[in-house]
């Protein structure tokens, strides 16, 4: 006795031809969108202002503005301190982004490595 798949659950060629054609179109629109991130520049401060730092989609840091108020020779620590928050939550910012626009393409669906 021969198995029976419920209709439209087939294995067919034309499943699997359909399946490479969706992969493909996500390929290409997980490509073009990876390059606009990497375009993309994300911004954030700490100490009311008194820092900001700017990242980019390819989570490289592309600015750091000091306000000249926080510049003090006393407390470098502090200054130190304000850049690192400012440039994490700038990187944060930019990998949520990322991880919800790729979210939108892929369904969720984990791709482990991908992204």
């Amino acid at each position: 006795m021969k198995a029976r798949l419920p209709k439209g659950m087939g294995g067919g060629p034309s499943d699997m031809n359909s399946i490479a054609r969706q992969a493909q179109k996500m390929q290409e629109q997980m490509t073009a969108l990876t390059q606009q991130l990497e375009q993309t520049e994300y911004s954030a401060t700490a100490g009311g202002n008194a820092v900001e730092a700017v990242v980019t989609g390819k989570m490289e840091v592309s600015s750091i503005k000091l306000q000249p108020e926080v510049v003090d020779p006393e407390d470098v620590d502090m200054l130190a301190d304000l850049v690192v928050a400012a440039v994490n939550e700038a990187l944060r910012k930019a990998a949520e982004d990322k991880e919800a626009k790729m979210s939108a393409i892929t369904g969720n669906l984990s791709f482990p490595g991908m992204f």
